[in-house]
């Protein structure tokens, strides 16, 4: 028995190695190519060291091998560091022609010194990925790409330098199912679309934004029914959206941003039930955001900020429960912050990438390898902590809320604290009114937070020192008043984060309540005293001269006797005061009388006395 199974045990080591040598064993022709490859590039964190005569080409990092023929068919170079650390640096040589088989590469996020993308890719008719995104290639986009008659996915965005003078070859891409020209000058060509007018059902990502593209958008879009990505932002666009784009069905992402269109959301949109993400941002739309919006259950992403929207707060937002971005900031919107914001479930959760609802968005290649080396990767310009920033890798983690810019009023509702899992919540430069919600602290993920331009009043809420990823906060140019909160984190915020708050002190302000803390409630029942007495006073004042003057003038008796009474009070005074007035007078006078007559008796004294010590 125990025999048995070591022959068990060796013949199954020996069946591995064998497979293991089958793996590593490939074509010298090709290895040899590949190593010519290397030597046009610097490779300055030897990501390439692997590769050397001594080992087989098909264990190279990046290097895949048909496991049957031992050819190369995919190579995967795209730097894996969005950070540039892993950048390859070089050209791209033709030693790749010897690479027949070849059918993915991805050189993404390398440095190739704004060399032009060179003609002879086009020959190499086996390839059905191309990836040259963000490699730093410039010039003309070459004609010959047209060749590529078996391309399904086709990534040459990200290269600002690149441009296209005549489009006519994509047309002949026929199995085309992702095209990336992102940031690519295409306005030399104006017909651009022309190209695209015959059915394209393969199709299904379309990516042309920051292309300098100009003029309507027109009605062709509805021929590619098959598209679930399609991205036209940052373009010079303009016109009204138009009602065909209800005919994309399989829609999943629209980015429209940073364009002129006009006019309101068509109402045909409602037809894309697979909708996740709306980007229509920074435009010149208008008109009330549409009811319907609330029935795209799957919607995850509204950004509309930089619009002419107006009407009240549309309440169905709050049937969104996959919401996880609202960016209505920079609008004239009215009304009240809907209580029911609570039911959005997706903001209530912990982000975790897991349970990433986002995933539905994902673009998953033929290969169902990672899609942040190889597919399509949806982007966002978001602000938060007061800052542009744009967010790629970690967008299915973010949790936004910015209303921002807009004229909504009443309250913060309290419901809004059971959005646990939010990360940022902009109700700034409105006219929101009231506290401030007494449990914001249990947002402990909470990490930027802005209140201010409001009319908020009373004190912060002790529990906002709960909030321990707070990073960014600003409350100034509310009501607030008292002490803000002592805790390490809330005091390392800069002053002006708190300006604008006259009966706001304690650090950081420089105004130091702790000495007035105490009394403060005692100064606050002694004002509101001093308020009753003086509200008593003026009441009692009024109700009493009423009173003596209503009764005077309805009885003529009363009136009379009022007068003759004040008469009589008149001479009596006069008399009194004349009396007094002969009084004070005759006093001075017998006053003044006496001492003249005693002057002169003292006068006549001093004579006789002078002339009797003369005589003696």
């Amino acid at each position: 028995m125990r025999n048995s199974e070591l022959i068990m045990m060796f013949l199954l080591l020996a069946v591995l190695s064998l497979c293991k040598t089958n793996s590593l064993a490939c074509n010298e022709r090709e290895k040899h190519a590949l190593l010519r490859f290397k030597q046009s590039f610097t490779d300055p964190t030897n990501r390439l060291s692997s590769w050397s005569l001594i080992e087989g080409c098909c264990g190279w990092a990046g290097v895949r091998c048909d496991n049957v023929s031992g050819r190369v068919f995919e190579l995967h170079l795209g730097n894996p560091d969005d950070s540039g650390k892993s950048t390859l640096v070089g050209k791209l040589s033709p030693a790749l022609l010897e690479l027949e088989h070849l059918k993915f590469l991805n050189l993404s996020l390398n440095d190739f010194r704004g060399t032009p993308i060179p003609s002879f890719l086009g020959s190499m008719s086996s390839l059905t990925y191309l990836n040259l995104w963000g490699a730093l290639f410039s010039g003309l986009v070459p004609h010959q790409l047209g060749n590529l008659s078996s391309i399904r996915q086709l990534y040459l965005g990200g290269n600002s330098g690149l441009y296209v003078d005549n489009f006519s070859w994509i047309s002949l891409l026929s199995p085309l199912e992702s095209l990336d020209l992102g940031w690519i000058d295409l306005h030399r060509d104006i017909h651009w679309l022309d190209y695209w007018l015959n059915e394209r059902s393969k199709l299904r990502i379309l990516d042309l934004s920051n292309n300098a593209l100009y003029g309507e958008l027109g009605h062709c879009l509805m021929r590619w029914q098959s598209l679930t990505h399609l991205n036209l932002g940052s373009n010079n666009l303009s016109g009204e959206i138009p009602e065909s784009i209800g005919s994309l069905f399989s829609l999943k992402a629209f980015h429209l941003h940073n364009n002129s269109f006009s006019g309101g959301i068509p109402l045909s949109l409602n037809n894309c039930t697979f909708l996740g993400l709306i980007d229509f941002a920074e435009n010149k739309l208008t008109g009330n955001i549409p009811s319907w919006i609330g029935e795209s259950t799957h919607l995850m992403v509204i950004r509309l900020r930089s619009n002419e929207f107006f009407g009240d707060f549309p309440q169905q937002i709050c049937r969104l429960s996959s919401l996880i971005i609202l960016d209505l900031a920079n609008n004239r919107l009215s009304g009240s912050i809907p209580r029911c914001l609570n039911n959005v479930s997706a903001m209530a959760t912990i982000p975790s990438a897991i349970d990433d609802k986002f995933s539905t968005l994902k673009f998953s290649i033929y290969l169902g390898l990672q899609r942040s080396s190889l597919g399509y990767r949806e982007d966002l310009i978001l602000v938060v902590k007061g800052r542009k920033s744009t967010y790629t890798n970690i967008l299915p983690l973010v949790r936004i809320v910015d209303l921002s810019c807009n004229n909504l009023s009443g309250g913060i509702p309290i419901e809004i604290s059971s959005l646990f899992g939010l990360q940022s919540l902009n109700l700034s430069q409105n006219h929101l009114m009231g506290r401030i919600p007494e449990n914001i602290g249990v947002m402990k993920y909470l990490e930027s937070l802005d209140l201010s331009n409001n009319h908020l009043s009373g004190e912060i809420p002790q529990s906002i020192t709960y909030l321990t990823f707070l990073s960014y906060l600003d409350l100034s140019y509310n009501n607030l008043s008292g002490r803000i909160p002592s805790s390490t984190q809330l005091q390392s915020f800069n002053p002006l984060d708190f300006i604008g708050n006259p009966e706001l002190c304690g650090a950081p302000l420089l105004k130091n309540c702790t000495e007035n803390e105490g009394p403060q409630g005692d100064e606050n029942v002694e004002g509101s005293e001093r308020s009753w007495f003086f509200i008593g006073a003026a009441t009692g004042f009024i109700v009493g001269f009423w009173g003596v003057c209503g009764a005077l003038l309805c009885k003529r008796a009363w009136r009379h006797a009022y007068f003759k009474f004040l008469n009589n009070t008149k001479d009596r005074v006069h008399v009194v005061m004349t009396a007094l007035k002969w009084s004070w007078v005759c006093y001075h006078f017998r006053r003044y009388h006496m001492i003249s007559l005693g002057c002169l008796r003292g006068c006549n004294q001093e004579g006789r006395e002078e002339r009797g010590g003369g005589e003696s």
